[in-house]
């Protein structure tokens, strides 16, 4: 991420790779890039922070990996989500919703229900 984007909280990188990955195999180049265009922009995973990611979701058993060969001819990863994965996925959607929830909440300066 550079510091003119927005920065990701902990964990939620995590969560857009599933996302990334539950439409399809895609190659880490191609994940970084989805989320970039979807995002409309405003997130740039940079590879420092996208490879490790990847890694530990794979080690993790959320995605599996296999090599294969490129449009542009070239050998690449391709990541696929798992069943393991999908599940952490919808989980991980829920806590995210009701967090989003809460914080706008917060910042719509709603009084306190006592």
């Amino acid at each position: 991420m550079t510091s003119e984007k927005s920065e990701l909280l902990q964990g939620t990188l995590d969560m857009l790779i599933l996302q990334t990955v539950a439409a399809g195999p895609m190659h880490g180049y191609a994940i970084g890039q989805r989320i970039h265009r979807i995002s409309r922009a405003a997130l740039d995973v940079q590879q420092g922070s996208l490879y490790p990611a990847l890694h530990r979701l794979e080690e993790r058993g959320l995605v599996t990996a296999a090599w294969r060969e490129t449009e542009g001819g070239r050998m690449a990863k391709y990541y696929s989500l798992t069943r393991k994965g999908r599940k952490r996925l919808e989980v991980e959607k829920s806590e995210w919703a009701r967090l989003s929830e809460a914080i706008a909440l917060i910042l719509a300066g709603q009084p306190e229900e006592v």
